[in-house]
């Protein structure tokens, strides 16, 4: 219990329990205005303010769940993705900053029509590109139940509910139409590899693992590919930071051409697109 608890103390405390790293400084705001309903602003500027006593039984309870390795996104229940607000649970990935990348070259390569969200999850990515751009529509897919509710509660919550259908498949199966569209961030993990706890933990490992060699849900994406895309339509899938060659192998023995690639935050080609040739 710290001697003070003032919300600079308080926050001194809670960083040296956690140690010396990039974002502990981050953790404990975040956590704190969770905790108390200060703003950053209040945090900021009134460092001398006595934080109450179930306040700091609640703080104190998440600084020891961020101890034991969880993430803050899912302590607080939702993360920040894009600008906006997602509902994250245990059924659903946790959606990275990098995968903003993956939205972004999707946004400037189909400036219309209609796009499937292939093992959408929280629905990050196909709710992103109804809000971004009003001349989307899609599907956002999911082999699981949990995973489309959590994504239809994003869908409302960000008000794009009407733009947006849900359904529940795997890959291409039972999916009828064709797309101008097709995006997924489909599961790539390797088998074998190892996981930092914070993501082997808490994230649904149907999400995270490809097979032995992370590329199963390629195969499936190429594959139905071609025969569910319109007449110029695009796909773009996110890939590992080590797998683009092989991804782009896959998509080509398809009949589908490697028409752009995106970097993300560390240099790494993250994001690829084809088109039909």
């Amino acid at each position: 219990m710290a001697e003070s608890s003032r919300v600079a103390a308080v926050l001194k405390e809670a960083r040296a329990k956690l140690g010396n790293n990039f974002s502990v400084a981050l953790d404990t705001r975040l956590l704190l205005q969770e905790a108390t309903g200060m703003t950053h602003a209040e945090i900021i500027a009134e460092p001398e303010t006595e934080i109450g006593a179930e306040s700091l039984v609640k703080f104190n309870s998440f600084i020891a769940r961020r101890l034991a390795q969880e993430p803050v996104s899912r302590i607080l229940g939702r993360r920040e993705f894009y600008g906006r607000n997602f509902i994250v649970t245990p059924d659903v990935l946790d959606p990275r900053p990098d995968t903003e990348v993956v939205v972004e070259l999707a946004l400037k390569l189909v400036p219309r029509g209609l796009f499937i969200d292939l093992g959408t999850g929280s629905g990050a990515i196909a709710v992103t590109l109804a809000a971004e751009n009003q001349n989307l529509s899609g599907i956002a897919s999911d082999v699981s139940p949990a995973a489309l509710s959590v994504a239809q509660i994003n869908a409302k919550a960000n008000a794009v509910e009407q733009r947006l259908a849900f359904q529940l498949s795997h890959w291409f199966e039972g999916v009828e139409g064709q797309f101008d569209l097709i995006i997924s961030n489909p599961p790539y993990i390797r088998a074998n590899d190892k996981l930092m706890p914070e993501v082997f933990g808490h994230d649904p490992h149907l999400a995270l693992f490809g097979g032995e060699d992370g590329l199963e849900a390629y195969r499936a994406i190429s594959a139905g590919a071609s025969s569910h895309l319109a007449f110029g339509g695009i796909v773009v899938v996110e890939v590992g930071s080590e797998q683009n060659e092989e991804v782009a192998r896959l998509f080509e023995t398809k009949g589908l051409i490697l028409l752009e690639k995106a970097t993300d935050l560390q240099d790494h080609i993250r994001a690829l697109a084809f088109r039909r040739s």
